[in-house]
């Protein structure tokens, strides 16, 4: 931050100023220190980033800020103060008249907060009338769909009829924004907004925010484990650790000269593309909060720490007066002058084998209309996969990525014959699956395992952990009882998780946790392919530089082949070897790695990749900006798919002709009517950007 901004922002009005906050649960086996003297502050018109692991203790300071706390939480220490008023010991009167209209809460999770047996417009019309001196039913009706375009979601008069559970997910996030800006509050809490969103909403989503912060000058607190979201529009970070701040501080500043090895270490974790960086997980977890260690919370994990750190009290040092930087560190000097600096390695490249699985000409409709579909003659079926052709070669790493409602997942799916094939075929191994006896569709399955993107919601909530990586284990193998135990251990130690919770159930286990059994389970049988839909998008950033690397061990050892489905193409990056661009049921772009993040790429891959935010904040790149949403697959656009939204689209060639996909000399495939050279164009020349 720039001397300049630090004075204009001096004079900006405070709008929250948490001091030395503690808060304490009572739970079972006695009380979780969860927050321990935690201070932060919210002026006008500022976006603050709140960061850190879950289990931080990020989500519990925002409860705390709008009194929202559980029965058996309470605050034990400190305060918080909003526009000069005490919060912790506001009445119920003054908390009822301050929450909704002055301070927006808008939870993590849209489709739990939002409530099902109610239209969107009735739940915005509900803040309002609850807040607002409101002249009429027509004045709310107009309110209600103002806010809906404030949010950018098309058609407002018909999505405030529509229930939440028929938006997408990024329409249930912005719905939620609506409500929470429906009484233009002066303080806005976001949640981890962005997670699960694809990389085009993620971006819409965030530059609506940060055109929200400039046009009513609110102050904004944004919780996320994404770093990536803070570097793009944060004023401030504040680091959160254990429940414990460990640095704050201008997001310029903090980013590029972390002083805090916590920091240090989260940014280390966060793959970028073309950095050519090692992802390098955090070692070991975060402590139990029910008996805090002595000295400073993150010595145990820390490669600077000494004896003294053990055994000290570590208070908030100064790192820099003018921008009001500052760490919890004792060695915070050594850790400036000692940046992480973690350049990949260069290993050989992984040559594939022969081709596992060949997909040819597949399509999956859905709605196909039963025995009506010859009667009804203008129905038209849900075409989730459509006429889709593409190898997978033994130990081969293949990312499929593309925006919500491409079809990734149904494609994933449909291929390992958990949805029916509407069209085309699928061979394994040279053998079409559709012709297999009962006995080699089991062997088939035993060859081919699935991890899904929700650990908890795949793995069965009433068996231990031993008995999930044991079934797969006693239904595809020979395996006596006690070799399935001995390769149940085994399998835990290979995903680094001891054998102490091979007794418990998966509710008693952290995401990261979930998602390596889910992974050992799948591995359990060693499979010849695995389909990972969308393994590491919920995760914290430190469990997710963890899985990745695991996943790259894995397939070295076990010569697996993966299908990798993901929106996050800096995911893709760091452990794929070809790339397939879906959009609309359709494959339009495919590649080595290297090949898709370079020029040529198709319009719609130059967009995806533009929206990707770095951990630079002085990297203001351009972001493409596609109009609108993805069309209905039940309806998809002649021509090609992609020219309702492309800012290159060339005229009615793109209306009504559908491009091939092209393949070069050199194995990329591009499916577009413009030429190598117009795809390669700078942005400034012929794009609509941002």
């Amino acid at each position: 931050m720039s001397m300049e901004t630090q004075s204009r922002r001096s004079d900006q009005e405070q709008l929250l100023r948490v001091d030395s906050l503690d808060v304490e649960f009572e739970v079972t086996d006695g009380t979780i220190h969860a927050l321990r003297d935690v201070s932060l502050d919210v002026s006008k018109g500022e976006i603050v980033g709140l960061a850190g692991e879950s289990g931080s203790g990020k989500s519990t300071l925002a409860l705390a800020v709008v009194r929202y706390l559980d029965a058996n939480g309470w605050v034990d220490g400190g305060s918080i103060t909003f526009q000069g008023l005490d919060l912790l010991s506001a009445s119920k009167e003054e908390l009822q008249s301050i929450r909704g209209k002055r301070i927006a809460h808008v939870a993590q999770n849209p489709a739990r907060s939002l409530n099902p047996s109610m239209t969107i417009g009735a739940q915005i019309r509900e803040t309002i009338e609850l807040h607002q001196d409101i002249d009429g039913d027509e004045e709310a009706t107009r309110r209600v769909q103002e806010v809906l375009t404030q949010v950018n979601l098309p058609n407002p008069e018909l999505i405030a009829e529509r229930y939440p559970h028929e938006l997408s997910g990024g329409q249930q996030q912005r719905a939620l924004l609506a409500i929470g800006l429906s009484c233009n509050p002066d303080l806005l809490i976001l949640d981890e907004p962005t997670t699960g969103l694809d990389v085009t909403t993620q971006a819409k989503f965030l530059d609506l925010v940060d055109d929200l912060k400039s046009e009513y000058d609110a102050g904004i607190l944004l919780i996320t484990h994404n770093l990536g979201v803070i570097s793009d529009i944060a004023d401030r970070v504040n680091i959160l650790y254990a429940g414990e701040m460990l640095e704050s501080g201008p997001v310029e500043e903090v980013f590029a000269s972390p002083a805090n090895p916590y920091t240090q270490a989260l940014l280390a974790t966060t793959p970028e593309i073309g950095k050519n960086k090692e992802v390098k997980p955090i070692p070991g977890r975060i402590p139990e909060l029910d008996s805090i260690p002595d000295g400073c919370i993150f010595a145990d994990r820390c490669e600077f720490a000494t004896e003294e750190c053990h055994t000290t009290d570590v208070g908030m040092e100064t790192v820099d007066a003018a921008t009001d930087h500052s760490s919890r560190c004792l060695h915070w000097e050594d850790v400036l002058e000692n940046p992480i600096d973690v350049p990949k390695e260069s290993t050989t490249d992984r040559t594939p084998g022969d081709t596992i699985l060949s997909i040819n000409d597949l399509s999956k409709y859905y709605d196909e209309g039963g025995f009506l579909k010859n009667l009804v003659t203008d129905h038209k079926p849900v075409k989730a996969v459509n006429d889709v052709s593409l190898d997978i070669r033994e130990g081969e790493a293949v990312g499929l990525v593309g925006e919500s409602g491409c079809g990734k997942s149904t494609l994933g799916r449909t291929f390992l014959k958990l949805h029916d094939v509407t069209n085309g075929s699928i061979e394994y191994d040279g053998e079409d699956i559709d012709a297999l006896s009962k006995r080699e569709l089991n062997e088939f399955r035993s060859e081919c395992q699935i991890i899904f993107q929700d650990p908890e919601a795949s793995l069965n909530p009433n068996r231990t952990v031993r008995e999930i990586l044991e079934r797969p284990l006693k239904l595809f193998t020979d395996l006596s009882r006690q070799d399935r135990r001995e390769r149940a251990v085994e399998l835990l130690d290979q995903v680094n998780l001891g054998a102490d919770i091979i007794d418990k159930k998966p509710h008693e286990l952290s995401g990261g946790q979930q998602q390596r059994i889910a992974i050992a389970r799948a591995f359990a049988a060693n499979p010849s392919l695995i389909v990972l839909d969308e393994p590491v998008s919920s995760l914290d950033v430190s469990v997710q530089a963890s899985i990745l690397n695991l996943l790259e061990d894995l397939c070295e050892e076990y010569n697996t082949s993966y299908l990798l489905i993901s929106h996050d193409l800096s995911v893709i990056e760091a452990i794929c070897d070809r790339v397939a661009v879906m959009y609309l049921g359709k494959i339009i772009e495919t590649g080595s790695t290297t090949q898709i993040f370079e020029p040529p790429y198709h319009p719609y891959t130059r967009a995806l990749l533009s929206s990707i935010p770095t951990l630079d904040p002085n990297d203001k790149k351009t972001r493409i900006h596609l109009e609108g949403d993805v069309p209905a697959a039940r309806d998809p656009p002649d021509g090609c798919s992609f020219h309702t939204r492309c800012p290159q689209k060339i005229g009615e060639v793109c209306e009504s002709d559908e491009p091939g996909l092209e393949e070069s000399a050199d194995g990329h495939c591009i499916s577009c009517h413009l030429t190598d050279e117009e795809m390669s164009d700078p942005l400034d020349t012929n794009l609509d950007s941002g």
